[in-house]
């Protein structure tokens, strides 16, 4: 199972990677929308914020989650903001970027593919309806999509837990 889900990674990303080169005579893959769709839908995970937390509780209740688990905040990236800046509005959103640098180390070291993960993204946002949310990516599809040797896989279920916890954490507002 995990051979397949990653070969069917592989070949939309190839697809899509194929489609997006010069133009040639190479003849691509036919590409399936649908699958697509479906691999992206599940690759991605939606919290709700409970009703009693804001956007901003969230963000400070994930940054004190982080810190004590001993993940750095590597990146802050407050895109309503900057699309307000901009001159339109913007609903809120803001991407954090999470990351134990050590262990990023060994996961690339092991396969570059684990690069385009790098750092972990937990978005803060609000819908059309004002309601808050989380999203990041689905950490047990990428954990278990590649087989890791037996000393990478209780770093990665570590980074697992981790960004767990901090989503945890920011959905119900734990100080």
């Amino acid at each position: 199972m995990k051979n397949l889900i990653l070969s069917l990674a592989l070949a939309v990303l190839a697809s899509g990677v194929a489609q997006a080169g010069s133009k040639t005579d190479i003849e691509t893959p036919p590409f399936d929308k649908a699958l697509a769709q479906q691999m992206i839908d599940n690759s991605i995970q939606r919290f709700p914020l409970a009703e009693d937390v804001s956007v901003e509780d969230a963000i400070d209740s994930m940054q004190l989650r982080a810190n004590v688990l001993n993940f750095k905040l590597v990146a802050d990236l407050p895109l309503s903001e900057q699309v307000k800046a901009m001159g339109e509005d913007a609903n809120y959103m803001r991407i954090l970027a999470f990351c134990d640098a050590l262990i990023a180390k060994r996961m690339v070291e092991y396969n570059i593919i684990f690069a385009g993960f790098l750092p972990c993204r937990i978005a803060v946002l609000e819908d059309a309806d004002g309601k808050g949310w989380i999203v990041t990516m689905n950490m047990d599809m990428m954990l278990h999509a590649v087989d890791l040797p037996a000393d990478l896989q209780p770093l990665a279920k570590q980074v697992r837990d981790t960004i767990y916890s901090i989503v945890d954490a920011g959905v119900n507002g734990d100080l």
